[in-house]
């Protein structure tokens, strides 16, 4: 049997030559301290291994039917800041969380003292930070007061800080990346400056070079809807092409009755 090939967040050496220097550029190991307690070798909480066989993808749209046994099942399962239904309907397997690290969402989090024991953040093997500070702010960081008054502001160096209570891994997606899933909206359709959600970034790079095609994706929970800045219908369409292409299983979301 072929071995499947090495993903995002695997040691670099499993790439080829060429992935390796593009993924360097859009994805950085901000904190590569692994797990501190032995994991279960089965179950929900069992270790993401580095070369997956499928992905389970997890929205928040409300999912009224139960998937939790389909999502468990998968090697690596993504999620998405307040993870809906986590625990209940969409399962309890979380590999990789996915955290906003911009804007007035961090800062409410971060003003909450338990927010390290919250379930989601104690469950993920690995976290990713999707929103690149840039390197102006990173060699000159906003003051904190200044960032307290309004919250918009990156409050990367402070998430980072919390989520290390708990040792893992923590990943930075950078802006070539984002640029690059940018142009791919353009491409169907997006207009402007667009930002592309967090959702679809984890998509993208899921989906970005070829030796991962092979990986089975199954989305769930992605109801392209939401905040006015991201442009869901080019992300439904890209994701809709990428289904066609194979590998990539876009599930609907079913409406309540």
């Amino acid at each position: 049997m072929t071995a499947p090939p090495a993903m995002p967040f695997a040691a670099p050496r499993t790439l080829p030559p060429l992935t390796r220097r593009r993924l360097a550029s859009e994805i950085t190991l901000l904190d590569g301290a692994s797990a501190g307690a032995p994991a279960p070798l089965v179950g929900p909480d069992r270790p993401a291994p580095g070369r997956p066989r499928s992905v389970a993808v997890v929205g928040n749209a409300p999912e009224v039917r139960r998937i939790g046994a389909l999502v468990d099942r998968a090697d690596w399962v993504f999620r998405f800041n307040n993870t809906h239904g986590l625990g209940g309907t969409t399962g309890r397997r979380l590999t990789h969380l996915f955290l906003m690290n911009f804007g007035n969402q961090t800062r409410e989090w971060l003003d909450d003292p338990a927010f390290h024991r919250r379930p989601a953040i104690a469950r993920a093997q690995h976290v990713v930070l999707p929103i690149d500070p840039g390197d102006a702010e990173r060699l000159c960081p906003t003051p904190l007061p200044r960032k307290r008054q309004d919250g918009e502001h990156d409050w990367t160096p402070e998430l980072s800080a919390r989520l290390r209570r708990r040792p893992r891994p923590i990943w930075l997606l950078r802006d070539p990346l984002f640029f690059a899933a940018r142009a791919a909206l353009r491409a169907h359709g997006a207009a402007g400056e667009v930002i592309p959600s967090t959702g679809f970034l984890s998509l993208f790079l899921l989906r970005r070079h070829q030796e991962w095609r092979k990986v089975r994706i199954d989305v769930h929970g992605f109801g392209f809807a939401g905040w006015d800045g991201h442009a869901w219908d080019a992300e439904r369409r890209w994701t809709e092409s990428e289904a066609g292409r194979g590998g990539l299983v876009l599930h609907p979301v079913p409406q309540a009755p």
